[in-house]
């Protein structure tokens, strides 16, 4: 009997453990979106690339020496009613952390266009 008894409350544990990792994983980002990240003169540029995100649903922010971008993708609702041969792009949350070369920079400006999110960062001192 203790043995049913161990059996039953690892199994118990298990399925809460599984249900943690479930609700976890609602809360997590499913995709990374690509970055391009360059140099000039006047500061650092990134590039990332964001089809079809609204530019409302976007948080970009500058986290000790990392850009952080999240937001989510909404899957379109007239695929709900469609027979779907290819599904290539990215749809749900999704967050990109792109540490940035040593030094300290300030984030002067904000653009999406294109689909891509341009990001400006200027370098302090």
């Amino acid at each position: 009997m203790g043995m049913g008894r161990s059996a039953g409350a690892a199994s118990r544990a298990e399925k809460l453990q599984q249900r943690f990792f479930q609700i976890g994983a609602a809360w997590a980002p499913g995709w990374e979106p690509p970055v391009d990240l360059y140099e000039t003169a006047d500061g650092l540029t990134l590039c990332v690339a964001l089809p079809g995100v609204a530019a409302d649903g976007l948080e970009v922010s500058l986290e000790s020496g990392t850009i952080v971008v999240r937001g989510e993708r909404a899957f379109p609702v007239e695929y709900d009613r469609a027979i779907i041969y290819r599904l290539e792009i990215p749809y749900g949350r999704f967050e990109r952390r792109i540490v940035l070369p040593a030094g300290q920079y300030q984030l002067v400006d904000r653009l999406l266009a294109n689909g891509c999110l341009t990001l400006s960062l200027s370098r302090l001192g």
